[in-house]
């Protein structure tokens, strides 16, 4: 639970450690959590709570109105009680608000020592944790409220004198929104004034001095503060600032801080990265917080003679003498003057921009120079800074800022921030998608956005925008195609090419498909990163109209050798390496598949082990339901796909798969087909002579585990535990995670069934640890849910119950439905919650078919029949288990009937269980029971003596006997 974060400043939002988000309930269960939160890791009395709920007017039953609702919040959160009141047994600090409050003491003790730029990155930490009003969920929290509000001011504040402290600044239009909220605030209006000085707005600074004196002697009768009427002085005195070359922007700045901090001092950067990804903004902001006289020359309009453009921006007259050049004059002008030079859009004048540039810092010493462009100048001594997309959280706020200008009143909330998020994400954190997205908020809400960017593409949604923007900046379109227009058309086929990539390739695919890339990731349509190559969403949809069937065939014949290429080596040690490199190319892999239907089939097979490892079976569920059509020469592959269709295959398909992998006379080209048919489907019934598993050292461990498993379900533990350890080993010499785990597994349900709860334990425990490493959620949760069955039978009720939990967590990682819920409800009974055990069994679904049908289906019945005390369901429970291929699944069904027929035949009942598992099962609750009360009821020698005659029976005398007890 350490690993869950918390948010109550904005409406509640609860979040798993993998990000998802958790829901929470109604109004009151939102409003209890909230106030738990607020005091993380205290006790909460009930008086208190009642208080936060209701006010002074609690109802009658608000005690036992908050008891239900922690009761609810404790199946999901670590909710405790202590005799005294609630706690919340959490890390305060995964909780905003006490996050907030230690980033904002921090930045404020950094700030008195003169630690600026660290106070700022702290205070703007803290400050962004805030995504809206706090405490929504608590209707009565108003000095609580106000409490937060003047922390977060005094946070806001600290911020600012920490920005003014450097040389960047800060945001003027902020400062100016957050002074009209609280015009009576001394110590904001004095760093609105400074803010307005540094700006070269010394008048405007004075002028709201001139208001706020104006309110303080109206609405409280006094004077400035000596504080304030000393900043009023001192513009008053001081010289005129140094004034900015860059218009003043409209927008507020949002998601860029560590970018400008990351600029530096060097006397030559490029901003480098595709259209619409800030680059000209970001250099806007950068030359508005420099201490220096700036000078921002903008390229775009222009196709040749940059040296005029520049002389234009700086303001240097075009004539005079002919024999002079417009760069000879720019270096005169130049070379005595401290000055950072912005050249804004180089992309499309690469050429004639480097050589200027190259010859403008050779001779004027005082310059600096700060270029946006989609590739870089390619000089010696550039430093080149790539810009990314917008993270999820400042792509977010971005949205919000901008939807917020053009929708009054809109603000992020629970109920739109996936949308939010969507729409984020679709448009690949892109800046100007975001802004084009939230001026649609016009004439759409959110949600529909979000919807039109899936269903009718981002170029048509997004196709107007700011009319006074240059052109290529008013449509997405536009955007993209100004980077696609200034291609060879080389490139452009390269780039047509490149768009066939899912996700993005390796460098041995691009090799392959497209050849030598490096001009387009130069000019910011590919990006590299992580030894990987890929284009932005946006772009690449743009470049994948001039896809051709010859190059989608290309791509599917590539990744179908891949993965036939990786099959055995998810066999070996190097395992985990190829894992790897399938999940790297996953969508890529899937998107051959979708190819044809014979490459279709081949991909199924090659990839089964890949999917059942790294727990992505149900992905393909509905791709192979597509493909199950029986092909000459691909028997193998269309097993495959009837193993994972979804829905699953019909009958008819079950029965020709069945068929094939009986008559096969050969050793499998696709091994791992044969233990993903036995834990789906059972075994397969291959005649004994045939060596569909041999030649390999892999093959002959895994049928040794087949047999070993066979024997354990037979009734022969002691055999079954050596040749588990026999291939164990062999499975360790291979190298190969997935078998070792399933040896382990194995041992330790033997382990556990003679109650060596130590052994049992480690054994589990090493198997989970290489389950994880691979990726394998959908075996950790049935793993998980036999260690939970154990500690039932241990006696850790507590335990059990949450690594059922945690099993069906798994569960639905691997898209599957919650498998726990028997245990869940056999957990209640024992502690004594029938309701709850039969609210749970309830739930429980009726089983619809697979390998364990009848297992499952007569625990069902067992747990039933205990919590009933119904004989006939008990009854029931065995006819269904004698259909069940694993005897243990009949044994229980045996102990359960022993409770519901006389003590005599409990005993002996409870001696024919043993007799089949071939071992008593240590520590079952309800067998000790039933012995203790048949025990007392007919004496301790009469039930040793019917006991022994059950355990000695053969297990043909021992289903006689169980069939005559339940039809008697």
């Amino acid at each position: 639970m350490s690993a869950m974060r918390f948010g109550i400043l904005g409406p509640l939002d609860v979040r798993t450690d993998t990000g998802e988000r958790l829901a929470v309930g109604g109004p009151r269960p939102r409003a209890l959590l909230t106030i738990l939160l607020l005091n993380a890791g205290r006790v909460v009395g009930v008086e208190q709570l009642i208080d936060g709920q209701y006010g002074e007017d609690p109802p009658a039953g608000a005690a036992n109105a908050i008891q239900a609702q922690v009761s609810r919040l404790r199946k999901r959160l670590p909710v405790e009680f202590d005799g005294a009141g609630y706690r919340l047994a959490i890390d305060p600090l995964d909780v905003d608000v006490h996050r907030f409050r230690q980033l904002a003491g921090d930045g404020r003790r950094l700030l008195a020592s003169g630690g600026f730029r660290e106070a700022r990155g702290l205070l703007r930490e803290a400050v962004d944790l805030w995504r809206g009003p706090a405490l929504v969920d608590l209707p009565f929290a108003q000095a609580q409220l106000a409490w937060l509000e003047e922390l977060r001011l005094a946070a806001l504040e600290d911020l600012v004198e920490a920005e003014l402290a450097l040389p960047e600044g800060t945001s003027v239009a902020e400062l100016q929104r957050l002074v009209a909220g609280h015009p009576l605030r001394e110590r904001l209006v004095g760093l609105l004034m400074r803010a307005l000085h540094a700006a070269g707005r010394p008048a405007e600074a004075l002028s709201v001095f001139d208001e706020t004196r104006r309110l303080l002697v109206e609405e409280l009768g006094v004077d400035p503060s000596p504080e304030l009427a000393e900043i009023h002085l001192g513009i008053l005195r001081a010289e005129k600032p140094r004034r900015h070359g860059v218009a003043a922007q409209l927008t507020s700045f949002v998601g860029r801080e560590r970018e400008l901090e990351a600029l530096g001092d060097a006397r030559l950067i490029t901003l480098v990265g595709p259209g619409g990804v800030g680059k000209t903004r970001l250099a806007v902001e950068a030359a508005r917080r420099s201490a220096r006289e700036t000078c921002f020359a903008d390229l775009s309009p222009i196709s040749e003679h940059v040296d005029q453009a520049v002389l234009a921006a700086l303001g240097v007259r075009n004539g005079g003498v002919p024999e002079v050049s417009a760069v000879d004059r720019l270096v005169t002008a130049l070379s005595d003057r401290e000055l950072l030079l912005i050249l804004d859009n180089c992309e499309h004048v690469i050429d004639a921009a480097a050589a200027l540039a190259r010859r403008l810092l050779g001779e004027c010493p005082g310059l600096s120079l700060l270029a946006t462009s989609r590739e870089p100048l390619g000089l010696t001594g550039e430093t080149i800074m790539p810009l990314a997309p917008l993270g999820t959280a400042s792509a977010i706020r971005l949205f919000a800022d901008r939807a917020a200008a053009v929708r009054q009143g809109f603000a992020l909330t629970e109920d739109n921030l996936d949308a939010v998020s969507s729409i984020c994400t679709t448009l690949d954190g892109l800046p100007l998608a975001i802004e084009l997205a939230a001026a649609r908020l016009r004439f759409f809400p959110v949600e529909e956005i979000a919807a039109r960017l899936t269903a009718d593409g981002r170029f048509r949604l997004l196709s107007r925008g700011d009319r006074t923007a240059a052109a290529r900046h008013q449509t997405l379109h536009a955007v993209v195609e100004w980077s696609w227009d200034l291609l060879s058309a080389e490139e452009q086929e390269l780039a047509t090419r490149f768009s066939v990539f899912a996700g993005g390739a390796s460098l041995d695919a691009v090799e392959a498909i497209c050849g030598d890339i490096t001009d387009l990731v130069d000019k910011s349509l590919v990006v590299a990163e992580s030894g990987r190559y890929r284009m932005f969403e946006t772009i690449r949809l743009f470049c994948a109209s001039g896809l051709t069937d010859d190059i989608r065939a290309e791509h599917a014949r590539y990744y179908l050798q891949l993965a036939q290429e990786a099959d055995p080596h998810l066999r070996r040690a190097e395992q985990l390496v190829w894992l790897a490199r399938l999940s790297d190319e996953h969508n890529n892999l899937m998107a051959a598949l979708r190819h044809d239907p014979e490459t279709g089939q081949r991909m199924v097979a090659a990839l089964a082990a890949y999917w059942w490892l790294s727990g992505r079976r149900s992905g393909a569920g509905e791709l192979a339901a597509g493909l199950l059509e029986l092909r000459p020469g691909l028997e193998e592959e269309y097993v495959a796909c009837v193993l994972h269709a979804v829905p699953p295959a019909a009958p008819e398909h079950w029965e020709r798969a069945t068929e094939i992998l009986r008559s096969t006379r050969r050793p499998l080209r696709h091994p791992f087909l044969a233990p993903l048919w036995g834990m789906l489907v059972g075994p397969v019934g291959f005649e004994a002579d045939v060596p569909f598993l041999r030649g390999d050292p892999w093959n002959e461990a895994l049928e040794r585990l087949g047999n070993a498993l066979l024997t354990m379900h037979s009734g022969d533990p002691a055999k079954a535990e050596r040749e588990l350890s026999e291939v164990l080993d062999q499975f360790r010499n291979v190298g190969e995670r997935w078998g070792m785990a399933q040896a382990m597994d194995g041992l330790a349900v033997l382990a556990s069934w003679r109650g060596q709860w130590e052994r049992a334990g480690e054994l589990w425990r090493e198997a989970m640890a290489m389950l994880k490493e691979l990726g394998s959620v959908e075996e950790c949760a049935q793993v998980l849910g036999r260690w939970a069955e154990a500690r039932l039978r241990q006696g850790k009720h507590e335990v059990a119950v949450q690594d059922f939990r945690r099993a069906d967590e798994y569960a639905r990682q691997a898209g599957l439905p919650a498998a726990s819920l028997l245990g869940l409800a056999r957990a209640a009974r024992l502690q004594g919650d029938l309701d709850e055990a039969r609210r749970l069994l309830e739930t429980v679904p009726e089983p619809t078919g697979g390998f364990g049908l009848e297992g499952q289906q007569a625990r069902r019945l067992t747990e039933l029949a205990r919590l009933e005390r119904a004989g006939e369901l008990h009854r029931e429970a065995v006819s269904v288990a004698k259909q069940s291929f694993m005897v243990a699944d009949l044994a229980a069904a045996v102990e359960g009937l022993a409770e519901a027929v006389a003590p005599k035949q409990a005993a002996l009942l409870l001696g024919i269980a043993v007799a089949l598992r071939g071992t008593a099962l240590a520590g079952d609750p309800d067998v000790a029971r039933v012995a203790a009360e048949a025990t007392a009821a007919i004496g301790a020698k009469a039930f040793a003596e019917q006991f022994g005659t059950g355990a000695a029976m053969s297990r043909e005398d021992a289903l006689t006997t169980i069939e005559e007890v339940v039809s008697g």
